[in-house]
């Protein structure tokens, strides 16, 4: 998952856990962690992977501190394990990668977080295979 302060995106890997894809995006809004959850539920997932933000120097700021306080939301909602990983850049990327496709303004903004969240469980199943 990508944490931001407007929305969640969520990725979902395949059964074998080679390829991320994109699935939703969730408001961020005091329901988020029980739509995560119940997304968790509807499609059988095994663990969850959520996006810690870090600046290129590996500090962490206020995006960071924001990821750290939904986990503390998702932990009591979720019977599967969380897992935080590093995703610098990734919201940098999608971006630059839907302008190249062509996707303008408002669409952008609808999708970028999902694309973000491929990008981080992508990175976190290539780590761990």
């Amino acid at each position: 998952m990508d944490v931001g302060s407007v929305r969640v995106g969520v990725a979902l890997s395949d059964p074998d856990g080679l390829l991320a894809t994109p699935l939703v995006t969730v408001p961020r809004d005091g329901r988020s962690a029980a739509a995560v959850a119940a997304l968790a539920d509807e499609h059988d997932v095994v663990g969850v992977v959520v996006g810690l933000s870090r600046t290129l120097a590996g500090r962490e700021g206020a995006a960071a501190e924001a990821a750290r306080a939904f986990v503390a939301e998702l932990e009591p909602v979720l019977a599967v394990p969380v897992e935080l990983s590093d995703e610098r850049l990734t919201t940098v990327v999608a971006t630059r990668q839907l302008r190249e496709s062509g996707r303008k303004g408002r669409r952008r903004r609808e999708v970028v977080d999902q694309v973000a969240a491929v990008g981080i469980l992508q990175g976190w199943l290539d780590t761990h295979r």
